[in-house]
């Protein structure tokens, strides 16, 4: 089973910046794609960035403001957001999929909260 640590959120005030870990964990498993989604209350869960070996994606909203990035000794990736907005208030879920044993998983972390206020 591969699971999914994630670290970093928080509190922080308009205009802030956080950065968020998520580390990977498990034997014999090679990761294809690990990313960020979040979902703010009565909303739907949403793709901020991911990241592959052939680049990274984002999320129109966070665009310039956002640096999704991967060490693959540690199977760890980042998300650097900074210039934070209210309306990024959410819960923000690690995600990876890839394969384990030659057989296809793909798996979320618990989540961790950022509250972006003053």
């Amino acid at each position: 089973q591969v699971q999914l640590v994630e670290s970093g959120g928080g509190l922080v005030q308009p205009g802030g910046s956080l950065r968020l870990s998520c580390a990977a964990s498990g034997s014999m498993f090679t990761i294809d794609t690990m990313g960020w989604y979040r979902q703010a209350p009565g909303k739907q869960r949403e793709l901020v960035a991911d990241i592959t070996s052939g680049g990274s994606t984002y999320a129109d909203s966070v665009k310039g403001r956002c640096t999704i990035s991967g060490d693959n000794a540690k199977n760890t990736v980042y998300l650097q957001m900074n210039s934070l907005k209210p309306e990024d208030t959410a819960v923000y879920y690690c995600h990876a999929d890839g394969s384990r044993y030659f057989r296809r998983f793909d798996t979320w972390g618990q989540g961790t909260q950022v509250t972006v206020s003053s």
